[in-house]
């Protein structure tokens, strides 16, 4: 994985809008993250709240790009994917592993990987306001999948000079003054002026041959692609298109096709289908003749095959619309494709037929298989979305991806957007509780968590780099804000030690979080970093991947040759270290593997890094010595394999000027490349490795047409380079030859020669071990350097601990708190003292038993299988016993751990609060590891049970029943009258007491995992009432329902026919239908609310009022009509066992008598329970009571058989008073007078 520019090897580009590709960075990274980027290129890091892991460049997948673009203004990025080194040789300095291996912390995370690089560029015709622009972006973002969302970046802005801000300077870009306009042609003054040791061209000197095609009549056409295949072929395909801001569309496109390179062109609208809208160009990495060309999805879906370079085509109909695609890195026909629609299709035909693959993939997280790794060629490996929401990784065959036959390679749920498959890693985010954890699998092995020092607690991590043999992370911990400490991996990537702290990171003008980290390309180990110092930003330096840490050397003088008094450490040259987005301007620092040592970069000298005051620097020797070479920014590209240099001015004015170096930027000499000036939008370099062509983008005015300037800058050279031409270089830093472990020695051409390379220079011509010192060794992980230099255990590592896998008998690697920097070659020496030693695994009692669920979740649904997962820090894992014991007396065994290494399955089967409990236990000793885990199933129905009418001051009872019943996994809120805060209890039942009298809401809730159900009722709260239980006759049960809406409409009539009876008020009367059949109800009479006229008043008014009551029921006088020719007669059952409850205390002479009276009571009770079985009625009065105690409390054990008892099988009030009644005849006691009893609780439903 590299970091450069040069890592496409292909050419096809693509120069769009900086207003609206900026909008780009919001889609569709939501989360705080974890990026995982290639090494090869800038990293940019999207905080959305939560952490992700961000995909790295997807080799081959190209996006979608229908969007509404001002002309010209530019923004460069690659189309098409390439998966790895192959067809690389179109451009030397676009090759994969042997050149361009930079790190740039600075660009997006989706690295450029395209085989083919198309330019999109627009004229500024329809520039608006950028509110404007802002408003339609949103409609034109597409999912990209191997470019990356291009960042701010403006073709021209038009703006004459370049006085920036210094805000704007921390742009990668420029901002776009949407005040000023491109000027009409002119001539720049500052153009002709020669800045820095710039010498015109010697009359004798061979001048740039060049050729300008204008696009005619498409300047109306506001986007273009551009592709050129490079090496071999001279064929260029150009795709331009007329979005329609107003329809949000494409309204109109053109394909040109050349075969010299550019010179002429020909319109291939008649080969496509005149009426055909275009809207994408894709080209298979691996088999460049072979073109793909999407129509505008507005007018019709199809794609257009070519399989001659787009000289023919053939169109094939699309059942769904394309988002981005990815080709396989070997097979040529093989592609995937992303829908709209979230679903995932392959082809292995070149998408001339199409099947799926899966119906729920997140986007931008799918990847085919590796080769070496993955044992099928169709393999593709997916983030999915679940039914229920979550996310999981899933693998299977594309060309039979059934339900079957999908794998998963990770155990349990993983973090939306965190899938990444890079190289021989995979990496996936778990957030449970807060607290990411992350996991990686090294060559396709189990996922192993990975191990960062204990208290650094990321709240951001970011992969950067994987293609050292290690894994690069840049990571946020708890206690930052606006930087990054840079951590390394071992080879297998799970154990991470400190390399940097506090790198500097920004935000871009889109949103986007940036990290000033870069990997200096062509020489392994060599990072330039900018860290934050004591509030003030200075770049530093690393040859040994962060081992050591340096300044730079300021140069000795300026450009004018005046001295520069710099001294270090207060002053040094501070480095701009970002890359640009767009891979055909340079940004501010590039190098090349091609021509290692080679630095050139913007910067300032001083005591930190500054925006303002800036100039161009180069080092040729790797950064230990520096030169300034221009006073103002310029865009540097490798010639000839990296033996010169070009420069052109940064893109504000118009230019008809480049400058070219062949001494490493000693002197320039300066070329005219167009009759005009050119506002230059983008430059492709080397498009070929056997021609030597550049070619300019850009626009003479606002107004002008496309202009494709193509320059033969052969003729510079005067020869071919011959081994005279060639001197050796040595590297080192600061004088010190042993970089990485070894003495290299490189042959690059000597400064000033005018030969042509042709090949690689950049070849080592040697490289010699070194012998091992301290130097050559970090930190191990758990340890840390002292400030003597030293590595010793941190606070909270026990570095005599010893891994699970340590098995008695066997050998471990026991750490010295060193271990050898990935890829250093450096042998004897300190080595044998530094490298870790074998010992044999000692007999160890077990420590460190976590006991967890596969989710992490402490909660499971009744019935669904629950999968523990048990793990053990130290211990032979292999001679420890582990015992499970579910909680609910079910427990299981197992001789080793080994068994449980797939988790252990148990379903439990009635709902509880169940004590799981791990034991893992050798001879020498155990170790114990507890959870409480919830079991419920959903609630499906809340009742709640309360009188109808309750006494003032005196405790009632309230009783929740819940179906299906639990047992205390549920919460219940009581709200109470106007109380503001609820009653929580984990009971189904509470006892109040109410203080005020009136109509009092009570509200019970139930909460149930996720899902909360209530029930509400209101109730009379008074000093006394009396109350009469009600009967009807038969017919009223054959239209009973029995639901709570019609006893409340039925309670409603019966009170109307009573008032109908009985001159009494409204307010006074509370009927109360019980549920049930036969149906029953309760008549209640309350005093009136003003007692003017005293209590014993009130007391006998409801007296008269019951007797008339008793009276008109008894005389069968209270009826109402239900339904026409259905009359219901209501009848009285009884007076209530209280007739008049009072809840004031009284002073009674008869107070010792009633004394005896609760004396000779309870001996009744004793003497009725000892001889119960003697008195019939009383076993029925216990089964009554039985049923109803079973009613209120509705709640079994978690090992209670009880069947469940449904409300309907409920016994009515009804029912137990006419048991009750039964019972009583029989001992000839019924009265159906008022009794005197009092009960503190009315009847209850």
């Amino acid at each position: 994985m590299e970091t450069s520019l040069g890592f496409f090897p292909g050419s096809q580009f693509t120069i769009s809008t900086w207003l609206i590709l900026s909008s780009l960075y919001f889609f569709p990274h939501v989360k705080a993250d974890i990026t995982c980027a290639p090494c090869v290129s800038p990293m940019q890091m999207y905080n959305g709240g939560n952490v992700h892991l961000r995909d790295p460049p997807d080799l081959g997948k190209n996006p979608r790009q229908d969007q509404k673009k001002p002309k010209m203004t530019t923004d460069l990025y690659p189309n098409i994917g390439v998966p790895d080194g192959s067809a690389v040789d179109d451009f030397p300095e676009l090759e994969r592993d042997a050149n361009a291996e930079e790190l740039n912390s600075r660009a997006p995370v989706e690295n450029f990987t395209e085989s083919a690089l198309d330019e999109e560029f627009f004229s500024d015709e329809y520039m608006g306001s950028e509110s404007e622009v802002n408003q339609v972006d949103a409609a034109l973002r597409r999912v990209q999948r191997s470019v990356p969302e291009q960042p701010e970046f403006v073709e021209s802005a038009r703006r004459s000079g370049d006085a920036r801000t210094e805000e704007q300077r921390k742009s990668t870009v420029l901002r776009l003054d949407r005040q000023s306009k491109r000027a009409e042609v002119r001539w720049n003054r500052d153009d002709d002026e020669e800045d820095g040791k710039v010498s015109d061209s010697r009359p004798d000197e061979p001048k740039l041959t060049s050729s300008t095609f204008a696009l005619a009549g498409d300047s109306a056409h506001n986007h273009a692609v551009v592709y050129w295949s490079g090496k071999n072929s001279s064929v260029i395909l150009i795709l331009t298109k007329l979005y329609d801001f107003h329809l949000g569309s494409v309204t109109e496109s053109t394909l040109w096709r050349s075969t010299d390179y550019g010179s002429t062109y020909e319109r291939l609208n008649d080969k496509v289908g005149v009426k055909i809208v275009l809207s994408y160009l894709y080209v298979c990495p691996t088999n460049k003749r072979k073109i793909m060309v999407l129509t505008d999805p507005e007018f019709e879906s199809s794609v257009l095959i070519s399989s001659d370079e787009g000289a023919s085509y053939q169109k094939y109909r699309l059942s769904f619309y394309v988002l981005s695609l990815l080709f396989h890195h070997t097979q040529e026909d093989w592609a995937l494709a992303y829908s709209h629609d979230q679903k995932l299709y392959s082809s292995f035909d070149f998408g001339r037929k199409w099947q799926l693959v899966h119906e729920r993939v997140t986007p931008n997280r799918f990847y085919w298989s590796v080769t070496g790794l993955d044992k099928e060629l169709d393999l593709v490996h997916m983030e999915v979305h679940t039914p229920d929401g979550h996310c999981q990784y899933v693998t299977c065959r594309a060309q039979a991806c059934s339900e079957s036959s999908q794998t998963y390679p990770f155990p349990s749920y993983i973090e939306t957007n965190s899938l990444v498959v890079q190289d021989e890693y995979m990496f996936v985010q778990v957030t449970t509780t807060g607290r990411a954890s992350y996991y990686v699998s090294y060559q396709r092995e189990p996922f192993v968590r990975i191990k960062i020092p204990k208290y650094s607690l990321p709240k951001d991590m970011h992969i950067v780099s994987t293609d050292q043999g290690q894994v690069f992370a840049a990571v946020q911990e708890w206690n930052q804000n606006d930087t990054y400490n840079l951590y390394i991996s071992d080879t297998c990537g799970v154990y991470f030690t400190l390399a940097l702290e506090n790198i500097r990171m920004s935000r871009g003008l889109s949103g986007n979080s940036m990290i000033d980290l870069y990997e200096v390309a062509g020489i392994e180990g060599m990072l330039i970093a900018n860290r934050k110092v004591e509030n003030q930003v200075k770049t530093y330096i690393t040859y040994n991947k962060g081992h050591d840490w340096r300044l730079l050397k300021a140069p000795t003088t300026d450009l004018a040759g005046n001295q520069i008094h710099c001294v270090l450490p207060f002053c040094s040259l501070h480095l701009q270290l970002q890359m640009s987005e767009n891979p055909y301007l340079s940004g501010s620092i590039f190098t090349k593997s091609s021509a290692p040592g080679v630095i050139v970069a913007t910067g300032n000298i001083g005591s930190e890094l500054s925006y303002n005051n800036v100039a161009m620097y180069i080092s040729s020797d790797a950064g230990n010595n520096w030169r300034q070479i221009f006073e103002e920014e310029h865009n540097i590209w490798f010639l000839d394999k990296g033996g010169a240099l070009v420069a052109v001015k940064q893109p504000t004015v118009p230019t008809r000027h480049l400058w070219i170096s062949f001494d490493e930027g000693r002197q320039w000499m300066r070329h005219s490349f167009s009759a005009m000036p050119l506002f230059v939008d983008g430059v492709l370099v080397e498009a070929g490795a056997e021609n030597q062509i550049m070619t300019f983008f850009g626009h003479f005015s606002h107004r002008s047409e496309w202009q494709l300037i193509k320059i033969d800058y052969k003729s510079i050279f005067t020869k071919r380079c011959t081994e005279g031409d060639y001197q050796t270089w040595h590297l080192h830093n600061q004088g010190e030859p042993c970089i990485m472990g070894q003495k290299q020695i490189y042959m690059k051409r000597r400064p000033g020669n005018y030969c042509m390379v042709g090949w690689d220079s950049s070849r080592i011509l040697s490289a010699e071990p070194c012998i091992c010192r301290a130097h050559d060794f970090e930190c191990d992980y758990g340890f840390e350097r002292r400030g003597d230099g030293n590595c010793l255990p941190a606070f909270w590592f026990n570095p005599s601990s010893v891994s699970k896998s340590c098995i008695q008998g066997q050998n471990y690697i026991n750490s010295t708190g060193y271990r050898k920097v990935v890829a250093n070659n450096c042998t004897k020496g300190v080595k044998e003292m530094y490298t870790a030693r074998k010992q044999q695994c000692p007999n160890r009692p077990p420590r460190g038993l976590v006991l967890t669920t596969h989710d992490e979740k402490l909660t499971a649904n009744l019935g669904s299988n629950v999968t523990f997962l048990v793990r053990l820090e130290e211990g032979d894992s292999m001679r420890t016993n582990i015992q499970l014991d579910f909680g609910d007396g079910t427990a299981v065994s197992f001789s080793n751990l080994s068994w449980t290494q797939e988790g252990i399955r148990h379903m439990y089967r009635s709902a509880g609060i169940f004590k799981v409990s791990a034991m893992a236990e050798n001879s020498l000793g155990f170790d114990v590891s507890l959870l409480y885990l919830h079991v419920t199933c959903p609630v499906e129905h809340i009742q709640l049970l309360a009188p109808y009418v309750v006494i003032k001051n005196k405790e009632v009872n309230l009783t929740a029943v819940v179906w299906p019943s639990h047992f205390r996994t549920l919460t219940y809120f009581w709200w109470l009258g106007n109380n503001t805060e609820p009653i929580i209890t984990l009971d189904s039942s509470i006892s109040y007491t109410f203080s005020t009298e009136g109509m009092i809401t009570i509200t019970v809730q139930v909460s149930s995992s996720d899902s909360i159900l209530q029930d509400t009722k209101t109730i009379a709260v008074q000093e006394f009432f009396k109350s009469l239980l009600l009967s009807f006759s038969p017919n009223l049960d054959e239209a009973n329902p029995d639901i709570p809406e019609w006893r409340q409409d039925v309670g409603r009539v019966i009170k109307k026919a009573v008032l109908q009876v009985a001159d009494v008020p409204e307010e006074q009367l509370l009927v109360a239908v019980f549920p049930g059949i036969p149906t029953a109800a309760e008549l209640f009479l309350l005093p009136p609310r003003n007692q003017s006229d005293g209590r014993k008043r009130s007391e006998e008014n409801l007296e008269q009022i019951s007797e008339i009551l008793v009276s008109s029921l008894n005389q069968i006088s209270v009826e109402f009509e239900l339904k026409p020719s259905s009359r219901v007669i209501v009848y009285i059952t009884q007076l209530t066992l209280a007739p008049l409850v009072d809840s004031i205390p009284r002073h009674s002479s008869s107070a010792m008598l009633m004394l005896l009276s609760v004396v000779f009571l309870g001996l009744a009770v004793f003497l009725i329970y000892k001889f119960k079985r003697k008195i019939p009625w009383i076993n029925i009065y216990a089964e009554v009571n039985h049923e109803k105690e079973q009613e209120m409390i509705s709640t079994v054990g978690q090992n209670d058989a009880t069947p469940k008892i449904a409300l309907s099988e409920f016994s009515t009030q009804k029912e137990l008073m006419d048991k009750e009644l039964e019972a009583r005849a029989k001992r000839g006691v019924i009265n159906t007078s008022e009794s005197t009893r009092e009960i503190p609780n009315c009847t209850s439903v």
